[in-house]
Formats: C-alpha cells, structure tokens, sequence
C-alpha cells in the first residue's frame, strides 16, 4: 500500500568533498654530495702532504745521484749507499700515501652504497604515496560522485503504525499546499479522498481543478446550497439518524451535558419512531401540497428527511401552524396525531417543550438535507465544503451535521484492507478535515475513533489551538505537524511542545516561494452536484470506458499536472528555471531554532513533524509544497532509506 506523503525534507547528507587531494611531491632522488666528495680528497690531500714531500725529495736525490753516476761525477761506490738511504727513506712514506688512496675509496664506496639505500627507500616511499594518492583520488571521485548526484529533496511519508495527522496553524495557502500534496499523491495511487471544508476558502479548490483534468471526476457538494443533493443521511437507521441530529443542534451550546444530549436523542428517537419513512400520502389541497407529496413518494422506502423531522418538532412543541406541514407533505394527519400524545402533561412537559424548540430551531437550518438526491456514481475525490458566506453559527452546524453523518457512515463500512504494520490506517481512504477547531471536542473524539476503527486515514487541520484543541493534537497513534502560527501564545505552547533543543536548516526554496505565492487560494468552488444526475451518469461512463490503462493516466496527469497546471508549479518553475536559478534554490538559506518567534515566521509551506517511532521521537523540518516532487533533485524515497541504500 502506497503511504500517504505529507511533504519534502531538504537535507545534504553528502558533504561537499573540496578540491581533489594533491599529487604528492617528488622529491630530488639522492646523490652523492660533490661538496662531500671534495671535502674529503681535500682532507686525504692535506693528510698526505707530508709523506708526498718526502717521497718527492728522496726520489729526486736518488735520481740525481744516479745522474752523477752515470755521468761519472760520482763514484758509484759512493752513490750507492745515499741512494740506498733515499729508497728506504721513501718507501714509508709511500706507504703511507698508499694507505691513505685506500682509506678514501673505502669511504667513498661506503658513502655510494648509503645513497643507494636513501634512493632504494625514497623510491618505496614514493610508491607508497603514490598508491595512497589513488586511493583517496578514488574516494574523493565517489564522494563527489555521490555530492553532485544526490537528492536534495526527500519525501516525508506518514510512517507505518500512524492513524491520524494532526495539523496545527498554518494558512490557507499552506493547507492548500499540504492537501495537493497529500490528496494528489492518494489519487494517483489509486485510493479515494474525502475532504471536508469548513475553512471558507476554498482551500481543495486548486485539487478539485487538477482531478477534473486528469479525468478523477470529482464531486464537490457547497453548502448549504446544495443539501438538498447531499443524503449523508439517506442510509442511517432512525437511532442513528436521532443521535446524529442530536449531536449536531448541540454545537448551538457552549457546553452542552451529556444529560441534555441523552434528552435531545430520546426526543429525536422516539419522534422519528412515529415518522412512517415510506412517505406521505398525498395531501388534497393545493398544488403544491401535490408537489411535495409526490416528492416525498418518490422517496426510497425507509428513508426519513431531516424536513420531515423538523415538521416534527414544531408540532412537538407546538411552534406555529400544524397544518401548514401537513399541507406541504411532511406530516401525514396521523403522525400529527401520535405525536400530540407522545409525552404526557405536567413538568416534564416543559422540559421536552424546552429541547424541542431549541432543536427545531437548528434543524430548520438542515431541513432541505437530500430532499432532492441526486445519483452520483463512487468517485475517488469526494469534497464537502461550507461556503464563506455562510454564517459562524450555521458553518459549524453544517460542519457538525456532516462530520457526525460519515462518522457513522465510517463506522457502518467494514475496516479498510492492507493496514500498516503495527495496527496503523491503511490510508487507502483518507478523510481530510479543514477547519477542525469550529467543531466541538465530542464531535471530533467520535469521528477519530470510527477513523481509527475502520483503519481509515484521518487528517485534522486547525487553523488555531485553542486549550481543548492542545489537549488533543498527537495524541494516540498521531503524527503533529505545525505550520505558521500567528498567535504569540499558540506559538509558545507549540514551541515547548516540539522541544526547543531541536534545529533545521531551510532551504533558500522554501522561503522563496513563500514570498512569491500569495496567502490566498481559489476563490471559491464550483458545485458539481448541483446541475442534474445525468450529467453525473455521463461522467461516469466516460470515466468506466477508460479503465485499466485510463487509471495509468490518471495518475500521470495527476503528478504532472501538479507541476504543469498549478500556482504551485508555475512558481516553483520560475524559482528553477535554469541550472542556475536551481543551484541557487537548492542553497542553504537559515537556520531555524524551536521558539515562538520562529515558528510566527515560518514560510507558508514549512511544517515541522513529529511523530513516535521505534527509535524515539522523531522531529524534522518538510516543505509542503507538491511541485518539488518534479525537481530532478527530489525523490519520493526517504532520506533513510536513500542514505542506508549509499
């Protein structure tokens, strides 16, 4: 099962190497030293002098007296022993002269075999660094390598054992980044997605544009003009259709207590007990008595209109003309008359009359809920959005009304298959709710336990967090992610929650295009309901006749629309446009550090999550924004897996 992306992380995990290692010197190969070698047949010279003199003059005196022998000068009777005296006189001294040669060759042959055994280990050295050279060559190359290939970018997936997303702060234009990213890459892997808008914003509205280029046919109900084409309740059982009502006229009260909403569902059951469902007869009368008569047989059999429920209460308590309503179609004569004799007179009544005028009052609001039902075929992207002309009061009732229907509707739908390991959602349906803080804490313990239960994945976004919202956030198997939190106080609570030991380095992309995109997102949606069920049908058909490869590209148009057809992409692409204009945006741009003032100053796309693991608690800093998955620097593997896999 693909896992749900939250965003990128930008990280460097290869180091710049630096320049490559130096060549080593070659150093001047030993020889022998001529100044040596002169000094020391300067030194023999000196040595010798004395014995070559006498050599050199007892040789002279002998040759000149057998000069005078043979030239008769000299008897040779006298010259013998004087020439005798000047050999042996000589042939010390010429020894000596001897000895001394010797002892000079002797050393220099010595000094020649030392330089010979200075050159044999320069040149071993040489080779030893020459062979050391290419290995750290060899490894500067691969670490240069791996510097220059590397991903910059790494998608930060929801780990497995994680049931719900928790999303604290962050503006429009970030919860439209995050929606792209986490919705598109849903779709693309074949699962469905069901968002509930109660922002005003009209955050999916840039999702909803991209699915219906590639051909996901979404449907995109905008309340309350289009309840009458919204059955949320069309499959509840009367018990359930009495507690969702119930729970949802609640949020008219601060704090509600369980023994008013035990009263209010008592009330609601037991009038829906008297309520037929198969429709009402035709009322004789006027012509639009006729018309809503025939809508209301038209109706499938057990189904209960929250109109009709409504109609109910004001004849409980008695609020204006009962026959009105039963000219209009919502109440039959009969049921009239059974809910006149429902309670008894006396105490109680005014406590039943108390409850049931409060409720009328806020289901009045609801009453028009599948009036006209419109067939839709299942699609992958379902989104329920309130739209910002609607009061506070009436958001929230909506709000609460649809997130209490499909918390049973979840509830009624058999857990979803290929869980995660560890027991987590399976995030093959994910529901995203926007603008969770208007709903109360009751509402949304119920919904993240049917979620939790049916193995379906949860996202909750606040756009604030307040003190019962910071009671929930990461709690159970959650993973928190913060964006940009305006509030000095939230951010404080924020900051101590993340830990203040922890800091992230940002990319120079990341803060870019915050400054370039603007906080504002589509104005507002197009309701795809609203015109008529064959429109919904003919989708439909185009949809079943490009199956099998039509789900390829779907989920090629998908990713390559996010780049191509987006204000996500369009910046991203003018942030990167050249190799330059890359290098430059993939640069370091500042540290951020854990602090409140930090986290008011966070760019629109940053998030910092946290989330358990088995190592410990793991916080990092993403980038929300879905058009850096077609930068060729960025990967949808993670960073430890990327790095173990090097």
């Amino acid at each position: 099962m693909t896992p749900l992306y939250l965003g990128w992380e930008y990280a460097t995990p290869h180091q710049d190497p630096g320049p490559p290692p130096p060549r080593p010197v070659v150093p001047e190969p030993y020889r022998m030293s001529a100044g040596w070698l002169a000094a020391q047949r300067r030194e023999e010279s000196l040595l010798g002098r004395v014995p070559k003199i006498v050599v050199a003059s007892t040789t002279s005196l002998a040759l000149a007296l057998v000069v005078c022998v043979v030239g008769g000068l000299v008897a040779a009777i006298v010259a013998a022993p004087a020439i005798a005296a000047c050999l042996a006189a000589a042939v010390p001294s010429g020894r000596a002269i001897w000895r001394g040669e010797r002892e000079l060759r002797t050393r220099i042959d010595a000094e020649g075999l030392r330089v010979g055994r200075l050159r044999g280990d320069q040149e071993s050295r040489l080779i030893a660094w020459q062979a050391e050279h290419a290995r750290r060559a060899g490894r500067w190359r691969a670490q240069r390598f791996a510097f220059e290939r590397q991903k910059r970018w790494y998608a930060v997936r929801v780990p497995d054992g994680i049931d719900r997303v928790d999303i604290a702060g962050g503006t429009l234009a970030g919860w439209s980044a995050v929606l792209m990213m986490t919705a598109a890459h849903r779709l693309a892997a074949g699962g469905e997605v069901t968002v509930i808008d109660l922002s005003g914003g009209a955050v999916a509205a840039d999702l909803v544009e991209l699915a219906a280029a590639a051909r996901v046919a979404p449907a995109v109900w905008v309340l309350p003009r289009d309840l009458p084409r919204l059955d949320l309740a069309a499959s509840l059982a009367p018990g359930e259709l009495a507690d969702v009502l119930a729970l949802s006229v609640s949020v008219a009260q601060e704090r509600s207590s369980a023994r008013d909403l035990a009263i209010d569902t008592a009330i609601l059951d037991r009038l829906i007990g008297v309520l037929d469902g198969a429709g009402t007869k035709r009322a004789k009368g006027t012509e639009a008595a006729e018309g809503a008569a025939e809508r209301a047989e038209s109706a499938e059999g057990g189904v209960i209109q929250i109109g009709r429920v409504a109609a109910a209460l004001r004849a409980l308590a008695q609020v204006g003309d009962t026959r009105g309503d039963v000219a209009a179609g919502l109440l039959s004569e009969r049921e009239a008359g059974a809910i006149g004799a429902l309670f008894g007179q006396g105490a109680t009544d005014r406590v039943v009359l108390e409850r049931a005028i409060g409720m009328e009052a806020q289901l009045r609001k609801l009453a028009g809920v599948g009036s006209e039902p419109v067939r839709l075929p299942r699609g992958r992207l379902r989104v329920v959005a309130v739209d910002k002309r609607a009061s506070a009061l009436s958001a929230t009732l909506l709000g609460s009304f649809v997130i209490t229907a499909l918390t049973h509707l979840i509830g009624q739908a058999p857990a979803s298959g290929g869980q995660g390991k560890g027991g987590g959602a399976s995030w093959q349906h994910t529901v995203v709710l926007l603008g969770a803080e208007r709903l109360r804490d009751d509402v949304l313990d119920r919904l993240t336990d049917a979620c939790e239960s049916a193995r379906c994945g949860l996202v909750l976004a606040y756009r604030s967090i307040p003190p019962q919202v910071r009671q929930r956030i990461g709690r159970g198997n959650a993973a928190l992610a913060f964006m940009r939190l305006g509030n000095a106080e939230e951010a404080k609570a924020a900051s101590e929650q993340i830990g203040s030991e922890h800091r992230f380095v940002l990319s120079q992309l990341t803060e870019t295009i915050g400054t370039s995109v603007t906080d504002t997102v589509g104005g507002s949606y197009t309701s795809t309901v609203g015109d008529s069920a064959s429109t919904a049908v003919s989708t439909s058909d185009n949809e079943s006749s490009s199956s099998g490869s039509g789900r390829t590209s779907e989920s090629a148009s998908l990713t390559a629309g996010i780049a191509a057809s987006t204000a996500w992409g369009v910046s991203t692409s003018r942030a990167t446009g050249d190799s330059e204009s890359l290098a430059r945006s993939m640069q370091r741009s500042r540290e951020v550090v854990v602090e409140p003032a930090e986290l008011q100053r966070l760019p629109l796309t940053a998030m910092i999550v946290s989330y358990a693991s088995a190592t410990g608690r793991q916080v990092l800093l993403a980038d929300a924004n879905p058009a850096i998955g077609s930068l060729p620097l960025a990967t949808l593997t993670p960073k430890s897996e990327d790095i173990g896999h090097v």
